[in-house]
């Protein structure tokens, strides 16, 4: 075995071995994998190997994608079997909801440019004739023929085979004991055989054993294992006269699925009503190919409701009941990405679904590793959307909440009822008191809207009305929000300027006050993040981020500060609050608590002030991403409360009301401005059209590929979209069509209530961008006119925002 590896990867299941394979693949075969056990001896042998296209958005679907494409070809590369089985899947909806449902899976799969389709009752039956569509009340059926299932064991050896062929090396029957990092900044990994190895990178693939590994290096990872069932009938006679393999059925009906096993069902059941965890103080080590007992109270309910929608089964006995362990997130996506806080300590854990999403997610993963990072968007999955607030009791909470959710329809307005208030604003009390909805971000508490409730459908609710009233309330008279869910870095030093200026694309601010918004790009020349900097003194800088990028963000910033630069970087994010008093009249309320001289020639437009409101020190930035006269104001956060019933009382002439981010989302649709949909590592701000937050006559991360981006004329561009919606807006992911050729995919868009239009933001084929090109869109399974507009709906002159 060697002792020096550019790349350790630990485990070897099929996440370790697809990180492995796709490594050599990008020419570093230099790596090793360590496994403790055998190969495929965690989660991955009992897996039911489901694989499948029918999922929603561009990232994970694209992985998806990827792994179903991947397991017809892997099997001829490696002469290592994997048992392909192309059934194709089906998801049936039996409610108006469920029907809006699939067809918006739908839409998203197509915008891929995969196959799925919208099946009558009559197919339904047809592709699966043990399923009873009559008694069931099938609506319709969701049906992607290119669908699968595989065996799990199978894919693991073919990707193993295949990195050994590539030249990696893989030891088994070594467990790993130890992992810390040397002065060098490489890695010592140390077995239980004696052996130490010294690497550039670790990968920390362990499976049940994930988070135990990375507490070796002072890790707490988020990562509960969840008990799940799955029962093998005795052989269904009805398959031996079916002309095709039935396609692997889901209905959360009975909260699960069902799919052909040789002669015999599986069928798989979540038991929402009892989920139970495992190993929560730690998986044994010598633990290998284990299961637990099964529960059949807990899953007896779901299975009599399996046999209720394919009643000739109830008379079929169970051979078999296979309880194993499923590694679960706080919010269900996997871990994949840089480790917080440790250089070149990656992730590729927590994965629910290690089969289907193994090898796209090692591909993503090789890329980031090799490249800086990865073609598809890795928001979701980077192991940073965690901060230190997602402890072991936060983590089984919430992981056995998403096991509950895992068949549920997964309505956008859904928040979870687990672990929450974490992080409170000082004005929490406030906002509560007039009624907020609240929705997380980034452990944060935030105000959503302001009503009694949010109704969950796929069109538009009785909510449509009360957010756009919000809205309007910006736009017509002045509104106060509580928008404290951001992240605050404070940067002083003599070298603080020279800093930024290398990390950050855009020029900071040479005069005090100054402000700029700013990409933070990486490697290849995308999106590692977005801030508003403000300098607040000759070596002071104010530095605000999302909430859910503060974690990566910051590692961003500490990891490329040079040891002896004189730069000293503040986490202020929990101590500081942010309050936004927005519209006409906000220069009219904030001059009755605050004697600073507000007027446009003492405080422009994109400038920065220290202040006093109401007796408390704010800093007020005169920016506005509602398009609007605006200041946010951060507060300390113990005052936050003293400083919105200051401003609230100060309005109360001016008919001030409150606005949440659902609000604050549609103003920015408005003003055309780019969000977090749009500003990921898979695109660059060539693609977004965002150049102006980028100075090319310096030097900084990521300059030089995004100047080769420039050069090419082809591939997505942003594209600013007027939909002809009826009863429903766009959620994103939805496919865009000029003619009947696919062109692109929505990347967010909602209702403009000032402009009266239904509006989007997507990415279209660079030929379609242009303002005037008629496109159209899939929205809930229908196609809707769609014109490409070529400035913002509201105030494209920005004349609002200098009032």
């Amino acid at each position: 075995m060697r002792k020096h590896a550019r790349v350790v990867v630990i485990g070897g299941g099929n996440m370790g071995t697809g990180v492995l394979y796709h490594l050599a693949r990008e020419g570093w075969t230099d790596c090793l994998l360590l496994e403790k056990a055998e190969l495929t001896s965690g989660a991955t042998w009992h897996a039911a190997g489901l694989v499948s296209r029918m999922v929603a958005g561009h990232a994970l679907g694209s992985i998806h994608d990827y792994a179903v494409d991947f397991y017809k070809s892997i099997e001829a590369e490696t002469e290592q079997s994997v048992s392909w089985h192309g059934c194709g899947s089906l998801r049936v909806a039996t409610s108006p909801d469920h029907l809006d449902w699939i067809r918006h899976i739908r839409d998203t799969v197509v915008a891929r440019g995969q196959v799925a389709e919208i099946v009558s009752p009559d197919e339904v039956a047809r592709l699966n004739p043990l399923y009873d569509t009559k008694a069931a009340g099938v609506l319709a059926g969701l049906y992607t023929p290119d669908d699968g299932h595989v065996d799990p064991a199978g894919t693991c050896f073919a990707m193993a085979k295949g990195a050994r062929m590539m030249g990696a090396e893989i030891v088994r029957r070594c467990r790993v004991t130890d992992v810390t990092r040397l002065a060098s900044g490489e890695w010592e990994v140390l077995t239980d055989q004696g052996h130490r190895i010294v690497c550039e990178h670790v990968v920390n693939a362990g499976g049940y054993h994930a988070r135990q590994i990375g507490a070796f290096s002072g890790l707490d990872l988020p990562i509960t294992t969840m008990q799940h069932h799955y029962a093998v009938t005795d052989d269904v006679p009805a398959f031996a006269a079916m002309g095709h393999e039935i396609p692997v059925t889901r209905d959360d009906y009975f909260c699960g699925y069902i799919r052909r096993e040789q002669k015999s069902a599986l069928i798989g059941l979540y038991d929402k009503q009892a989920p139970q965890t495992a190993w929560l103080d730690g998986c044994p080590w010598d633990s290998e190919n284990e299961l637990f007992e099964p529960n059949l109270d807990g899953i007896l309910p779901w299975l009599e409701r399996c046999f209720e929608r394919c009643p000739s089964l109830s008379d079929i006995g169970i051979k078999r009941i296979v309880n194993g362990g499923i590694t679960y997130t706080p919010d269900g996506a996997m871990l994949l990405g840089p480790a917080p806080g440790l250089a070149n300590y990656w992730l590729a854990c927590g994965a629910t679904v290690g089969i289907a999403w193994g090898p796209g997610a090692g591909r993503a993963l090789a890329q980031w590793i090799v490249h800086g990072s990865a073609e598809i968007s890795t928001r979701a999955f980077d192991p940073r959307r965690f901060g230190a607030w997602s402890d072991a009791g936060y983590a089984r909470r919430r992981a056995t909440e998403d096991y509950t959710l895992r068949q549920a329809m997964p309505f956008p307005q859904i928040q979870r009822r687990e672990g929450r208030d974490i992080r409170l604003s000082g004005a929490h009390a406030h906002t509560n008191a007039l009624g907020a909805v609240y929705e997380e971000a980034g452990g944060w508490e935030r105000p959503r809207l302001y009503a009694p409730r949010e109704p969950a459908g796929w069109r538009r609710t009785a909510a449509f009305d009360t957010v756009n009233k919000e809205a309007l309330a910006v736009r017509e008279g002045v509104a106060l929000g509580d928008f404290s869910a951001f992240a605050k870095f404070e940067l002083t030093g003599t070298e603080a300027e020279a800093f930024l200026n290398r990390i950050c694309a855009n020029r900071m601010p040479k005069a005090v006050g100054g402000t700029c918004l700013t990409a933070i790009l990486n490697r290849r020349g995308t999106f590692e993040g977005e801030a508003t900097v403000a300098r607040l003194g000759p070596e002071r800088f104010w530095f605000v981020t999302g909430a859910p990028s503060e974690r990566r963000v910051w590692d961003w910033l500490t990891v490329h500060q040079r040891g002896n630069e004189a730069v000293t970087i503040v986490n202020r994010s929990d101590e500081i609050g942010i309050l936004t008093l927005a519209g006409p009249r906000a220069r009219d309320v904030l001059a009755r608590v605050s004697g600073a001289d507000l007027s446009n020639a003492a405080f422009p437009w994109l400038r920065a002030r220290e202040i006093d409101v109401a007796g408390i020190p704010v800093i007020a930035l005169r920016l506005s991403f509602a398009g609007e006269l605006a200041w946010e104001l951060h507060a300390p956060n113990d005052a936050l409360g003293r400083l919105w019933s200051a401003l609230w009382a100060a309005g109360e002439t001016f008919a001030i009301a409150p606005f949440g981010a659902k609000a604050l989302d549609l103003l920015r649709l408005e003003k055309a401005y780019r969000g977090g949909h749009e500003l990921a590592n898979d695109v660059s701000p060539v693609e977004v059209d965002m150049m102006r937050l980028v100075k090319l006559d310096k030097p900084f991360v990521g300059r030089e590929a995004l100047m080769e981006r420039m050069d090419k004329t082809d591939g997505a561009r942003i594209a600013y979209l007027e939909i002809d919606t009826g009863d429903a807006d766009v959620l994103g992911g939805e496919a865009v069509f000029c003619g009947a050729a696919r062109v692109g995919a929505v990347s967010s868009g909602g209702y403009g209530p000032s402009v009266g239009r239904s509006l989007a933001l997507a990415f279209v084929a660079a030929d379609m961008a242009t303002p005037g090109t008629a496109l159209t869109v899939s929205l809930l399974g229908e196609l809707r006119a769609a014109t490409v507009l070529g400035q913002a709906a509201y105030d494209p002159a920005n004349a609002r925002l200098k009032a």
